[in-house]
């Protein structure tokens, strides 16, 4: 090829005269040249004439033609440690000034932004989307939970040395490369061919404007449901733990769910976005079962790993039950549950002794039943907690919601569980059977409960743990 052709296939793709164009390319991708990156760069000034900018990324290594671009006479380069181009036409100085103040490194007063305030273009000549370094801006716009604040880097600036950082920067993998569709599909992108290499042309305003409206209604948008993608799982991780951050209650999950094995626990439940760990077994074994050392090393473990243990719940009351409230107290361990049974004044009085809250949950009682228990309590000047199971009170026939909770127990409830089932006792996913768990976490939600939700070791005969917090935000989206 040789410049007249590179100028009629830039024509073709949808270049004009004045554009403003930021490309990314590879320049092997085209074939052989006839001058190589000069003739290439040389069709784009030509195209766009003197009242057109051409505009390369310059940082990392990126390849001939930036390299080429930063070499021309009338280039100008915008100072930025992490994120820099360089420019050269009409709007050069105006778009790469001042770009290291900017409060990011690709959104407001940044080359990127102001390429789109000025109607400019995305070239992208032989490379696809995952070199489309303006798809960051998005990513930066809507300020998502899985982009990071950047080291500090010292650098030189025409008002002298300085040190910063930026926030919202981007990471590791995502999958930028199935935008191309939505893109195509909304007008925005238009491909074409360069010799060998595949173009494509976006008008980049567009492309910001449509992607923002696309990543508020899914902030994980750009991720990819490769299961064995580290870095996505991780990113996605960070988005569910932004959204359970944005509730007034705490959610937790069961260890029995997360795993068996402590760093199988930890790592489910960093894959799961959620930081806060039930304790009710480790290796199959009840709490109360464990040696106290054994239990003061899986807590510290579980610590250790970025978890916070906001419980320990025993199986079953047994002479092992003051013990277990003294592990806890020495682990500082605030909450112990155990089941509800005519023992509960004894553990309460016990509970206070040991400087830790007792919460009851039930099992196969009647809400009748429950709340007389906790009356006692209450009348002998104890501390009444329940840790609400709905599948407990679908087991023993009533409707959790409109019977159990509304009618009676909702003053002592602190804690509730997240876990279905029929009321013959089958366990289904969330929703699906009788427990009324969507209106139960509705009406906590009304009252900004401040307690925990708990996803339940009952998921694990409908699932993991991944498929209980996929079901839960599921339940927070449709309420």
């Amino acid at each position: 090829m040789n410049q007249k052709d590179i100028e009629i296939d830039l024509k073709t793709l949808g270049l004009n005269t004045g554009d403003t164009v930021l490309l990314h390319s590879s320049l092997s991708s085209l074939g052989h040249i006839e001058g190589g990156a000069n003739t290439v760069l040389n069709a784009f000034f030509s195209v766009l004439g003197p009242e057109g900018t051409l505009i390369a990324p310059t940082f990392g290594s990126l390849g001939i033609l930036p390299d080429t671009l930063k070499q021309h006479p009338g280039a100008i380069s915008s100072i930025h440690p992490r994120a820099s181009v360089v420019a050269v036409g009409a709007r050069a100085k105006e778009i790469c000034r001042d770009h290291w103040k900017a409060e990011t490194a690709h959104t407001e007063n940044t080359p990127y932004m102001r390429i789109a305030d000025l109607g400019g273009h995305i070239c992208l000549l032989g490379v696809d989307q995952d070199r489309n370094t303006t798809l960051h801006a998005v990513e930066a716009l809507l300020r998502l939970p899985y982009l990071k604040t950047t080291p500090e880097i010292a650098f030189s600036t025409p008002e002298g040395n300085t040190t910063r950082s930026w926030p919202f920067f981007p990471g590791p993998h995502r999958n930028f490369i199935g935008l191309d569709r939505l893109l195509q599909e909304r007008d925005i992108l238009h491909v074409g061919r360069i010799g060998n290499a595949v173009a494509r042309l976006i008008k980049s305003r567009d492309m910001i404007n449509t992607l923002l409206e696309v990543g508020r209604n899914n902030p994980s948008f750009v991720l990819c449901d490769n299961p064995n993608c580290a870095d996505c799982v991780r990113q996605r991780a960070d988005l569910r733990r932004d959204r359970f951050a944005r509730e007034t209650c705490t959610l937790a999950t069961s260890a029995n769910l997360a795993g068996r094995y402590i760093p199988e626990i930890l790592e489910t439940c960093q894959a799961a976005g959620i930081t806060a760990i039930e304790l009710d077994t480790v290796q199959g074994n009840p709490v109360q079962t464990l040696p106290a050392e054994r239990l003061v090393d899986a807590v510290a473990e579980l610590r250790t790993g970025g978890c916070t243990v906001t419980s320990l719940r025993a199986s079953a009351v047994s002479e092992a039950a003051e013990p277990l409230l003294q592990t806890a107290a020495s682990c500082a361990i605030p909450r112990v549950l155990f089941p509800l049974t005519t023992e509960a004044p004894r553990l309460t009085r016990a509970a206070a002794e040991a400087g830790v809250t007792i919460s009851f949950y039930n099992t196969h009682l009647g809400s009748a039943n429950v709340y007389e228990s906790m009356s006692e309590l209450t009348q002998q000047g104890l501390q009444a907690n329940l840790t609400f199971s709905p599948a407990g009170f679908a087991r023993a026939g009533e409707k959790p919601f409109l019977t159990s909770y509304s009618t009676k127990l909702k003053r002592f409830t602190d804690q509730l569980y997240v876990e279905d089932c029929t009321f013959d006792g089958t366990p289904t996913p969330l929703a699906k059977g009788n427990a009324e768990i969507k209106e139960l976490v509705s009406i906590l939600r009304c009252s900004s409960f401040n307690g925990f939700l708990v996803l339940g070791a009952g998921n694990r005969f409908t699932g993991t743990l991944a498929d209980a917090t996929a079901q839960f935000l599921d339940l927070l989206e449709t309420m």
